[in-house]
């Protein structure tokens, strides 16, 4: 006589049947529009239905999955669908195992392909060359602040920003030595700030030494006394080398800030403050120049969510600025800005438009 768990067992049997058979329902759908999309030369990647899609499933959930296992399970079916329609090759900042693949493979799934690339500046020549269909670079840490070698790729590039990705940042104390034998510890040099004060407590007279790869650092990890390097715990994993302390970043939400960067237009907006939209400007060299170039957002109720200056790299002490607002590039009242904008500013440069992901 079947018991209850067989019961429950048989029901949750059926209910799988019946999302095979949807999810491949969807899968032939998926091709379909993959095949007009061919036709008509239109993008396979589209963030902002992607984000409005996962808007909706948040809003018609009522449990018990929470929220963020939705987006995960949702994330996996969408990968797969864009398979099915165009094999999307991602290059992102290598090498293998490091957070910039974590943020893109959070960003596209992991049914395409990704390439590790060395340098930041590869990254843009290689999809610009389209060579690779998107690339995925970091922007900023919560805590150490800009990458700048990103900033002034943007500000030289004719790359757009197509999608944001805010990933949490977990470091790892990673060694095959005790933690009381350390005397070098590597790792890319913001990994090294986010940790400061761990390090300090717990490796006081230990080498701190800045790596450009902090993955090639682990075979050092793995065999050599005393060495030991700070990276993710998918580094450990896939290096086969142990973890000695997980979690040591100096402050819980550290948090790094990603872009996916391609070819293209602005996406269709989201409406209702759920885009962004990031510029670069100039300023004349005159007093409350900076106030002016801000007066046409803040009048209009736009909100600003970041600036930051870089130089220019033209001439000494000439600068320019990035500017994060809230909004798209199409809202009427950021063209307004825009327009209003162009007769303060000697020159400004559109970045790109994309869903507002900060939760």
């Amino acid at each position: 006589m079947p018991t209850r768990l067989d019961n429950l067992r048989q029901e949750i049997d059926a209910i799988d049947r019946t999302i095979l058979e949807k999810l491949n329902a969807r899968a032939k759908l998926a091709a379909e529009i993959g095949h007009i999309k061919k036709g008509t030369n239109a993008p396979f990647y589209v963030p902002a239905r992607e984000e409005s899609l996962m808007r909706r499933l948040s809003e018609a959930n009522t449990g018990p999955l929470p929220d963020f296992a939705i987006r995960h399970i949702f994330r996996e079916i969408i990968s797969a669908s864009i398979a099915l329609e165009k094999k999307l090759k991602i290059a992102y900042l290598g090498p293998q195992a490091t957070y910039t693949q974590q943020a893109a493979m959070k960003n596209f799934g992991s049914s395409v392909h990704y390439e590790p690339i060395g340098t930041i500046q590869d990254v843009f020549e290689i999809v610009e060359r389209k060579e690779a269909d998107y690339g995925v670079i970091p922007i900023e840490n919560s805590n150490e602040g800009g990458v700048f070698h990103s900033l002034d790729m943007l500000a030289e590039s004719d790359l757009h920003i197509v999608a944001e990705i805010y990933l949490p940042i977990e470091h790892c104390l990673i060694s095959s030595s005790p933690l009381d034998t350390i005397d070098k510890v590597y790792s890319k040099d913001q990994a090294l700030g986010q940790c400061r004060s761990w390090l300090r407590r717990h490796l006081p007279k230990a080498q701190l030494i800045p790596s450009a790869s902090t993955s090639h650092d682990i075979d050092s990890a793995k065999d050599v006394p005393g060495v030991a390097v700070i990276a993710s715990a998918l580094a450990a994993e896939i290096y086969s080398v142990p973890i000695l302390q997980s979690g040591i970043q100096d402050k819980a939400d550290n948090t790094t800030r990603f872009f996916a960067i391609g070819h293209g237009q602005a996406s269709v907006p989201s409406g209702a403050n759920k885009d962004k939209t990031s510029l670069l400007i100039t300023i004349n060299d005159e007093p409350a120049a900076l106030q002016a170039a801000l007066e046409p957002f803040g009048k209009r109720g736009i909100n600003m969510s970041k600036i930051e200056s870089r130089p220019s790299r033209r001439k000494a002490w000439d600068y320019v600025f990035f500017i994060d607002i809230i909004g798209h590039w199409h809202d009427p009242a950021v063209q307004e800005a825009i327009t209003e904008l162009k007769t303060r500013c000697p020159f400004i440069k559109w970045l790109g438009s994309y869903p507002n992901s900060k939760k």
